[in-house]
């Protein structure tokens, strides 16, 4: 008797599966708020120099009734983009002449403005504080806030490799690895176990050790042959399947944690576009899965990653007073997003035999942590061009879903147990 008719005889999918599931929802659901939480602690409110004839009382009390705001921040603050106050500059002196119907908002070089010496001015109407405000992570500061995000991610990384591991040995055991690693008398405890939450424990307390037995010796003749990176690295197939699928992995980590962490840059209402966002995603995993049922494996991923490429290249060409038309290509790109990495989690599986398949998912994942802290690091690249984070956001992952034609179709396929079973696809 295999291990795949022990595991139907003592309940493949019933409570044991579902509460183990449960449990696993928790903590993802509590990390992923955690994860999403900067873009409303770390928001970037609207800002400017800090200027004595607006800011300091008794100075503003003599302009009053001679001078309105909107004035005085013509003659103290140069006009950045969009006409409005710029955010990093103030004048050194204030321009007078600017009050003149016939001046124009040019009519100032730079040697005339100096940088923020007196600090900051924000608009609270929208966050009362954030740790921008609060650290004036702004203008010459700003790169912290992306490199902070990055370092939290790379504690992300250090944290899975060393709390998954210790985490092993408080959790259940996998009746399938006790067996395979030859612990007979465990792995029928386990099974047994599974049986009685499954509500089947008469069949639980029927199988026998010989059943455990057969299905232990058949576990080990399919691991017996030794397998590590190198035979990921030596054998052709494996090869390409190891580094399309890492590329894949590297550019969902890279997009999403680029962009999801940043929605400012995508929309102008960033509750909204984070509601929608959310609310799009648990559709959109269940029409992934549809897909890649009827469509296949590797036309399913190349197309998650396409699109939300082209949806973030498109972002960019749509003018920010478009409002509603940017957040319905930011919300289909980041849905896009998360239906890559459904689909790189299933295929990838299916790609590796059983000696290799942990190895290489888990290489595939470490991609994905590596992505994750590159993608925010890349928006320090707007001092040189403004749309050039964007672009690079939507050229990785067009190119790694045409990178995922490569790989081949598993649709309706066993698992490969073996290195000759992949070999033999």
């Amino acid at each position: 008797m295999a291990f795949p008719e022990l595991l139907d005889q003592v309940g493949g999918q019933g409570r044991f599966q579902m509460l183990q599931t449960v449990a696993l929802l928790i903590p993802i659901m509590c990390a992923t708020t955690q994860n999403m939480l900067e873009n409303f602690s770390a928001a970037v409110p609207s800002h400017r120099c800090w200027v004595p004839l607006l800011d300091n009382s008794t100075i503003q009390a003599s302009f009053s009734g001679t001078l309105n705001t909107e004035a005085i921040l013509a003659i103290s603050i140069p006009q950045g983009a969009n006409r409005q106050p710029h955010p990093c500059l103030r004048f050194r002196q204030p321009q007078w002449q600017l009050l003149d119907p016939n001046a124009t908002a040019t009519n100032w070089s730079e040697a005339t403005t100096e940088p923020c010496m007196d600090g900051w001015v924000y608009d609270y109407r929208t966050f009362t504080s954030t740790i921008v405000t609060k650290w004036d992570l702004v203008c010459d500061s700003q790169a912290l806030k992306p490199v902070a995000q990055s370092i939290y991610l790379a504690g992300i990384l250090v944290g899975a490799a060393v709390c998954g591991r210790a985490s092993d040995r408080w959790l259940p055991e996998s009746a399938r690895w006790l067996l395979s690693t030859g612990m007979l008398e465990q792995g029928l405890q386990e099974l047994q176990k599974v049986a009685t939450i499954n509500r089947k424990k008469a069949a639980g307390e029927a199988l026998t050790g010989e059943a455990v037995l057969s299905a232990m010796q058949e576990e080990q003749s399919r691991t017996q042959a030794p397998a590590g990176l190198a035979a990921l690295l030596r054998i052709p197939g494996l090869r390409l399947r190891l580094w399309v699928s890492m590329m894949c992995w590297f550019a969902f980590g890279f997009t999403f944690y680029g962009l999801a962490l940043d929605l400012q840059a995508l929309g102008s209402n960033i509750f909204l576009l984070q509601m929608l966002i959310g609310v799009v995603d648990i559709p959109t995993k269940v029409g992934t899965k549809v897909l890649l049922s009827h469509l296949g494996r590797r036309p399913s991923q190349a197309g998650s990653l396409v699109l939300p490429g082209l949806c973030i290249l498109a972002n960019m060409l749509v003018p920010h007073e478009m409002g509603a038309l940017r957040s319905t290509l930011a919300v289909l790109g980041l849905g896009a997003v998360g239906a890559a990495f459904t689909c790189v989690s299933i295929s990838s599986g299916e790609l590796f035999p059983t000696v290799l398949r942990m190895t290489a998912v888990g290489l595939c994942q470490v991609a994905a942590r590596g992505g994750a802290i590159l993608g925010p690091l890349v928006r320090l690249l707007s001092i040189y061009s403004p749309s050039l984070p964007l672009t690079i956001y939507g050229a990785v992952p067009i190119l790694s879903g045409v990178a995922a034609l490569l790989l081949p179709e598993t649709r309706n396929l066993p698992l490969p147990d073996t290195i000759q079973d992949v070999q033999n696809q």
